[in-house]
């Protein structure tokens, strides 16, 4: 995510705190044939002479997104209704990953214990990003089901739209909109009734430049569809859209194309999510998400969950993406963040898995671990 998102490395991505792929095809297990979260190429925050894009621009070294001013919003002529997060309180750990496996494969390893206790024993997201629609219901539902079992709250990450990352390095998902909404149907065939957190197809809205006009409006159609889809199958779930970041969109330009995807809906959308596999600093993203959600519009029980995986350091001054160093964990996953309309603190991205400089993309990379979890 560049402002732009994940890069898909090259086939599943797994599950555990990562992406639920299909290693045995027919198979309820959450594992993938290639373990690890879709490498997500971040833009630098340092301004750009332009917001857009260029489609002709190289896949290795994206373009800068523009970086606004944002204007103090107007206060809130309503007093807001008070929100329901959810109840739960405990996210999920999923018990299968890439870090638990490292762990428990290096016994002896002198970085395992800082590695197992600020980053293997952390709830985070399971990603499902591979188009394998006659296995996925089977494997979204071991997750979800692991998570009710445990009395925890799981959180999903749709990732199979089609032309994700406008062909870049995340290029994937399915072929057509018609089979995305297959994929959807057969997602949500097995959120089950328990409590989920679901992010909707990171990078989706945020990075729709690349589109024609037309195809825009199809994608957000899909992702309005998407969100309707997953919250009538369970009332449960927790759905959110994709706001980019802070260092991106201005929060009108992203509240108004939210509000094409059908986000200010409660029928299908309960508020957005921002900063997934990126680095900016948690109060940052907080008075941005406000902006968005003021700006969006909706009833006030739309709320935001941010992406504090890697931000404890906040973004590099140089605009650096690929592993940048110096950088570290950030908060701990929470659903009670004790922020006004900041439903939860997530790891959408698992610390560790490499965005392709310190190690092969999207694989898990222990030295690049303990430098996030020592915060060096």
């Amino acid at each position: 995510m560049v402002a732009v998102a994940s890069v898909v490395v090259t086939v599943a991505t797994v599950a555990g705190l990562v992406a639920a792929g299909d290693r045995d095809r027919g198979s309820d297990r959450a594992r993938p044939e290639v373990t690890g979260t879709p490498r997500v190429e971040r833009l630098p925050v340092l301004p750009a002479p332009s917001a857009t894009p260029s489609p002709t621009a190289s896949p290795l070294i994206r373009p800068t997104p523009r970086r606004t001013v944002t204007p103090t919003p107007a206060p809130r002529t309503t007093e807001p209704r008070p929100r329901s997060a959810p109840a739960g309180g405990r996210l999920y750990r999923h018990p299968e990953s890439q870090v638990l496996d490292w762990v428990r494969d290096h016994p002896d390893d002198p970085r395992g214990d800082l590695i197992a206790s600020r980053i293997a024993d952390r709830p985070a997201a399971v990603w499902f990003a591979d188009h394998s629609p006659d296995t996925l219901t089977g494997r979204v539902r071991a997750v979800t089901s692991g998570g009710a079992g445990a009395g925890r709250v799981p959180v999903l990450v749709a990732y199979a739209v089609p032309d994700r990352d406008c062909g870049g390095h995340s290029q994937g998902g399915a072929p057509d909109l018609a089979a995305y909404g297959a994929w959807i149907d057969a997602f949500a065939a097995g959120l089950g009734s328990g409590e989920v957190v679901v992010i909707l197809e990171p990078d989706s809205i945020a990075q729709s430049d690349c589109l024609s006009e037309g195809q825009r409006a199809d994608r957000f159609a899909a992702l309005a569809r998407a969100g309707r889809v997953l919250k009538s199958a369970n009332p449960r779930a927790r759905v959110y859209y994709d706001a980019g970041h802070s260092g991106w969109h201005t929060p009108a330009e992203q509240a108004a194309l939210l509000r094409q995807a059908g986000a200010a809906s409660p029928a299908s959308s309960d508020g957005i999510f921002s900063n997934v596999s990126n680095f900016h600093h948690t109060a940052d993203e907080i008075a941005y998400d406000r902006r968005v959600l003021d700006a969006l519009g909706g009833p006030d029980s739309l709320g935001a969950v941010i992406d504090t995986s890697r931000n404890g350091n906040g973004a590099p001054p140089d605009g650096e993406w690929c592993d940048p160093a110096g950088r570290r964990i950030g908060r701990a996953p929470t659903l009670d963040t004790g922020e006004d309309r900041i439903d939860a603190y997530l790891w959408v991205k698992l610390p560790g898995e490499s965005d392709g400089c310190k190690g092969t993309p999207g694989t898990f990379t222990p030295s690049y671990a303990y430098d996030l979890a020592r915060g060096v």
